[in-house]
């Protein structure tokens, strides 16, 4: 096993992949730009190490520089967690060629996954159900709109080259078709450095729905069981749970072994996520492979009990899967929020700044993976993503009516965040139903605002501020030396 890894990555992610290598007895080394001087993982880690200014390109995806920083520190392995390069095909293959082991797929893996087209076509070959549409990608603009003319409205203009919702439009018609194209190309251009696209058919409103996979080195491969995460804006997940409320025994093992295939036929390693759109009562298509840790990945493991990094860690290391199929068992139900620093009122627009109050909630059956801490200013340059919220039950109920406990006892003051909004959401009638799909937001919460007592806590989280600056006992991210944990977690002295 590994004696020092390095961990490529900022936030919540970072200091929960350094919290299972410390239980593993694993030496980590953080790595931070400039805006994350005094973030949590830094603070986490055995060692940390400066890898440029606060924009990302100069620091988080400079992978010369990350490389170095592994070289520099004698790190062995180099986690990348999610984000930034964690799906950069040419990353893993700098670690690769540095002598490092790169906890992920090899770099030819990711290479082949990340293009969506030719994903498509290793997944056809294997019998796996693809999305109907284009098997080519393109910035022929002809091409584009002749395809979808042949395909018929509405269709789906994606990037080939990435995810996440950037470089994707959905056309209704062909008089709209080329002012997509363009736009689709151009945000895949400055995304993903390759602005070619590729046509779907446009599924309305299907659920969203994916199978967590392992395999080791010697083509092993099994499944974790699903999660659903059709909860989403702008195409990006809000909300997941497993098991899915939608999956009769029989659509499960039949998705269940399709994503097995799909992750045999690519040659995968290590930890990944076969993602299917579903259309009920029992159609379901291939999306995408994400060739890293989920952000969802806590769900897996409440019901499971199984630790992902820990297995993403001894696969690097070379080491055999430890279990067949049969023996992963899952129990209960779990559900998890991401909680980002977003105004819900505003389409989710970034709300950064300095955290006022901050305070997790717990009890049994609750976990929180979190970056931030009180005092901590949210940096304007990266993902607003500041913890998940994951809660367990013995049925989806009980695992509801955790989470909406826990989210009430989850203040975050000084900014905006989505905590309010998520708590309507879980108490919802058609969320409670499993009533849920990828246009649920649209549909159920077009105009949503917060009820009138959060505007009341925000009034009095600033008076308090006001009030301590009055008395000279200035909060610590107005003092003349930028706030660390040091001055603001309890139990801890300098």
């Amino acid at each position: 096993m590994f004696k020092k890894v390095l961990v490529a990555n900022r936030g919540e992610i970072a200091v929960r992949i350094i919290r299972t290598c410390r239980e593993m007895g694993i030496q980590t080394v953080a790595v931070y730009s400039d805006a994350d001087r005094y973030a949590l993982h830094v603070l986490e880690a055995e060692e940390a190490v400066h890898i440029g200014p606060s924009e990302p390109f100069l620091s988080y995806l400079n992978a010369e520089r990350i490389v170095e920083a592994a070289r520099k520190t004698n790190a062995e392995a180099l986690h990348p967690g999610y984000g930034f390069l964690a799906e950069n095909a040419e990353f893993a293959a700098l670690v690769e060629a540095a002598g490092l082991s790169f906890v992920g797929p090899p770099h030819a893996v990711i290479r082949d996954l990340g293009d969506k087209t030719k994903a498509r076509k290793i997944m056809q070959a294997a019998g796996v159900p693809v999305i109907p549409g284009t098997m080519e990608a393109t910035t022929d603009m002809d091409t584009l709109c002749a395809e979808a003319d042949r395909m018929g409205f509405p269709v789906l203009v994606k990037a080939a080259a990435g995810g996440g919702g950037k470089g994707m439009r959905t056309v209704a018609g062909p008089e709209d078709m080329r002012e997509a194209c363009i736009a689709a190309i151009s945000e895949a251009e400055k995304a993903f450095g390759n602005g070619s696209v590729y046509l779907e058919k446009y599924l309305v409103n299907p659920r969203h729905i994916e199978f967590q996979v392992l395999a080791d080195r010697r083509g092993h491969v099994v499944h974790l069981f699903e999660r659903e995460c059709s909860i989403q804006r702008r195409h990006q997940k809000i909300i997941e749970e497993t098991p899915s409320p939608a999956l009769t025994p029989a659509l499960r093992e039949s998705m269940a072994n399709a994503a097995v295939s799909a992750a045999a036929a690519a040659g995968y390693v290590n930890a990944g996520t076969v993602e299917f759109l579903f259309v009920p009562p029992d159609s379901f298509y291939f999306l995408e492979v994400n060739t890293r840790l989920q952000v969802e990945h806590p769900v897996t493991e409440m019901i499971t009990g199984l630790d992902l990094v820990r297995h993403q860690m001894e696969i690097a290391a070379g080491k055999p899967l430890p279990f067949e199929q049969g023996d992963v068992v899952r129990r209960g139900h779990a559900l998890e929020c991401r909680i980002y620093a977003e105004d819900p009122t505003a389409r989710f627009f970034p709300c950064p700044g300095p955290i006022l109050l901050y305070r997790e909630p717990r009890g049994p059956g609750i976990r929180v993976d979190g970056g931030i801490y009180q005092g901590f200013e949210v940096p304007v340059e990266y993902d607003p993503i500041l913890s998940k919220v994951i809660t367990w039950g013995e049925d989806r109920k009980a695992a509801i009516n955790r989470m909406l406990g826990a989210l009430r006892k989850y203040p975050i003051l000084g900014i905006r965040t989505t905590v309010p909004f998520l708590m309507d959401v879980v108490q919802s009638d058609p969320f409670n139903k499993g009533e849920t799909n990828t246009g649920f937001i649209e549909e159920h919460f077009p105009n949503w605002s917060p009820p009138e007592k959060m505007h009341r806590l925000a009034a009095i989280a600033f008076a308090a501020a006001e009030l301590a600056g009055a008395a000279g006992t200035r909060p610590p991210w107005e003092a003349k030396e930028p706030a660390t944990p040091w001055q603001t977690l309890g139990q801890w002295t300098l």
